[in-house]
């Protein structure tokens, strides 16, 4: 079992989810030739807007951005370890994908850049709102259609700051997950269900993930394949089913659903910041908390999660009343 330490204060920084696109393991096998798939999207497309919420800070070991103007993700598909590479140019998608997976992540492309999004069920009716949605046309709700790797890391995102969450995130990954399939060597699978059970308190020590956050991994990842059945379902029976683990409350299901099932009306409740953020870009009142949020995101049911998307996209934020919190590290302990 993981070593019991006192979670410290909350400080989670929420994201508007872009990620700019620019234009000691045993060596890897030669990379096998790729399958590919060609995509024309009916739709103005941002891969950035689209694919950057999956992406855990800038050394995630599973998402990596290239000078080419692609995008790389590695992941764990219900077929097997899979990585996908993604180019939009001129109105085309063109993707490869290597391992046991790569069929199912082309199969999936459509819907991981959007497809089964409709941003025209969304009606602007703020000013702020309107005005980034012109701005922004790319963007699209991802839907990933996997559970474990967006509630993994939400998990560890609980009640720290965001850098700590990534480290955490970065370190488990890379000391026990695999090597990508493909070329890339800087990719990395996360672990497998059993892998995650079997970590030792001390890595997670090491990692700087307390007990609470640590247990709550394990409980989760022992009903993984029911977990996963989540993806499948509406958002709010998905959101039902995780949370029957002890430890994943409405903040965890909301931050997993909206990658994996894109669900957008999934609005992130029990967030430090985010009831601020919204109070102030809607109504002036930096101060508002969740009740607040949701009354003034009322007018959009249905979709406040790309409202609120919206609102953090726009740049319009409180400005910050002291300096940056400073987050410890239980490691040192």
């Amino acid at each position: 079992m993981a070593g019991r330490y006192a979670p410290r204060p909350t400080r989670t920084t929420v994201r508007g989810g872009q990620v700019a696109i620019p234009a000691a393991r045993s060596p890897r096998a030669p990379a096998a030739a790729p399958r590919t798939r060609t995509w024309s999207p009916p739709f103005p497309l941002d891969l950035g807007l689209a694919l950057g919420p999956l992406r855990r800070g800038p050394g995630d070991p599973t998402f990596r951005t290239a000078p080419d103007g692609s995008v790389w993700r590695a992941t764990r598909t219900p077929d097997g370890p899979g990585t996908l590479r993604v180019t939009a140019r001129g109105g085309t998608v063109e993707a490869e994908a290597w391992g046991a997976g790569a069929p199912w992540l082309l199969d999936r492309l459509p819907a991981l850049l959007g497809a089964e999004d409709d941003p025209s069920a969304f009606t602007p009716r703020h000013r702020l709102l309107a005005v980034t949605e012109r701005r922004r046309p790319g963007l699209r709700l991802t839907r990933t259609g996997l559970v474990m790797e967006s509630l993994i890391p939400s998990i560890l995102e609980q009640k720290v700051t965001t850098d700590e969450a990534y480290r955490a995130w970065r370190l488990l990954v890379r000391g026990f997950g695999e090597p990508a399939p493909g070329p890339n060597d800087r990719l990395y699978v996360m672990p497998e269900p059993r892998t995650w059970a079997l970590i030792p308190s001390w890595e997670w020590h090491r990692a700087g993930v307390d007990g609470k956050r640590s247990g709550t991994v394990i409980r989760a990842v022992r009903v993984a394949r029911r977990l996963e059945e989540a993806a499948a379902m509406e958002p709010e029976a998905a959101r039902r089913r995780l949370e029957l683990i002890p430890g994943i409350g409405p903040w965890t299901s909301a931050e997993t659903v909206q990658r994996s099932n894109g669900a957008p009306d999934a609005v992130t409740t029990g967030d430090y910041h985010l009831p601020g953020i919204v109070g102030h870009a809607l109504a002036g009142r930096r101060d508002a908390d969740d009740q607040e949020m949701l009354e003034l995101l009322a007018p959009y049911a249905g979709q406040r999660h790309r409202a609120a998307r919206l609102i953090l996209l726009s740049g319009h934020t409180p400005p910050r009343r002291g300096p940056r919190f400073t987050p410890g590290n239980i490691a040192a302990l």
